[in-house]
């Protein structure tokens, strides 16, 4: 089955899904994340199988979110988050917080974060760049940006 291509249209959010709108990616991302890096690594952590992660992993690559590191003469490689990978995961984090808040269930969260800087336990929150405020969906417009004459 052909999965619908979102990159070209004038939306953000829309060309994002095309990186990681397969369902597989996110948690290929969350696995490398968290520090399962090798290919054999991810098939035994998510289940997946051996074609579809060999094509997840070759996507991401292709778009710039993983990079490959060989590890030994066979060849074989480990993946790494590159810097545009490692802000796909701040999104998962954003994702994970409103899993956490309404899927968790009585048994709570399955995965806390600890902030590095301060040491605590904390959630994730999205806040203004220029104000520091909290920025939540009612609390914004939408508005025309520059790659909108793009479309």
């Amino acid at each position: 089955m052909q999965r619908t291509q979102f990159g070209a249209m004038a939306c953000s959010i829309a060309r994002t899904l095309d990186v990681i709108g397969e369902p597989w990616s996110p948690l290929v991302l969350r696995d490398v994340w968290a520090g399962f890096t090798r290919f054999d690594q991810i098939q035994a952590d998510l289940g997946i199988s051996r074609k579809v992660l060999t094509e997840r992993l070759d996507h991401l690559v292709e778009e710039g979110v993983l990079e490959r590191h060989p590890y030994d003469r066979r060849p074989r490689y480990e993946y790494r988050l590159t810097q545009k990978g490692l802000e796909l995961v701040d999104l998962l984090m954003v994702m994970t917080a409103w899993g956490d808040k309404w899927l968790a269930g009585e048994a709570g969260p399955p995965v806390l974060y600890r902030h590095h800087a301060c040491g605590e336990i904390s959630g994730v929150d999205l806040r203004c760049d220029h104000c520091g405020e909290p920025m939540h969906a009612g609390d914004v417009d939408t508005l025309p940006g520059p790659g909108a004459e793009a479309a």
